[in-house]
């Protein structure tokens, strides 16, 4: 593994203050600090900016990017209050937030998973910010799914669906990094990611308090990304008139766009053979092409 692969990136704070509170959003910034910005890169949900260091360092001699930990993940200190939450405003506003520091040329915008579709409701807030999407696996869910969500009835089910409660049950304070390593090794969303990658994680996802070291991304909030989705990323989609590139996974996407959506001319969709949800892990030169070609 080379040098640029392994050198750390460099962290900047960034003030947020809008309608959600506010704090500091902590960047990853990769590359020369001297060029532009070509891409932002955002996370997926329960995770944070670092676990995604070997996908992007390699690109940093070429690109300088920009990975943000959004609000209730990493090292970020937004207030993450999941309490009457219906949506994912606030992830959105904060990338806004993000966008408006931009001091050079459009950048390409891309995520995985909540931090692809959070990507894309941001860019549809301030396209003149943003060349380009690539968004691998986003959650986009069918049409008539996405105007389900805005019902108050389907909105309170939501909270009782397995993922939810799985995400609330989940241990959220460990004795070492050693022993949440051990927890997570191989299993469940983890199986098969490298491990360092995994290292990558934890370095960012536990946070030292007093009961011990605790996710930074705490299970009720992980939760409430998972049951809030009154956002509408089809009318996003709708607005936007910037290329729009899509990886979904072979087998068990969360994205339901189809390959050849009407009335989306700037919308490409393209399957990940072989690919999972987590296929950026797994198949990380599959993400890290898609991402490359965008921002060159």
């Amino acid at each position: 593994m080379d040098a640029i692969r392994l050198s750390p990136p460099r962290r900047l704070t960034l003030p947020v203050a809008n309608r959600w509170g506010a704090g500091q959003m902590n960047v990853l910034d990769f590359g020369d600090p001297e060029r532009p910005v070509d891409l932002i890169f955002v996370h997926a949900n329960g995770f944070n900016a670092m676990t995604y260091r070997s996908l992007l360092a390699p690109l940093s001699g070429t690109l300088r990017i920009w990975a943000p930990d959004l609000r209730g993940h990493g090292r970020t200190t937004l207030p993450a209050d999941p309490d009457g939450r219906r949506g994912w405003a606030d992830h959105r506003d904060d990338l806004v937030a993000l966008l408006d520091a931009l001091d050079g040329p459009p950048a390409v915008l891309a995520g995985h998973s909540m931090g692809g579709t959070s990507a894309l409701l941001a860019a549809a807030e301030r396209p003149e910010r943003v060349s380009q999407l690539v968004l691998l696996d986003p959650v986009i869910w069918r049409r008539w799914v996405v105007m389900a969500f805005h019902l108050p009835l389907l909105d309170r089910l939501a909270s009782r669906i397995p993922l939810v409660k799985s995400a609330r049950r989940r241990r959220a304070v460990f004795d070492s990094r050693g022993q949440a390593m051990a927890a997570y090794a191989g299993r469940g969303a983890f199986r098969g990611w490298p491990e360092i990658m995994l290292a990558d994680y934890l370095a960012d996802g536990l946070i030292e308090t007093e009961a011990g070291l605790a996710l930074a991304c705490p299970p009720e909030w992980e939760a409430s990304n998972y049951a809030s989705q009154s956002h509408d990323p089809w009318r996003a989609l709708k607005r936007l008139d910037r290329p729009v590139r899509i990886l979904k996974a072979e087998a068990g996407s969360t994205c339901h766009v189809p390959d050849n959506p009407h009335g989306l001319p700037h919308v490409t969709v393209e399957t990940v053979h072989g690919g999972t949800h987590f296929f950026p892990m797994l198949q990380a030169d599959v993400a890290r092409d898609a991402l490359f070609d965008a921002a060159v």
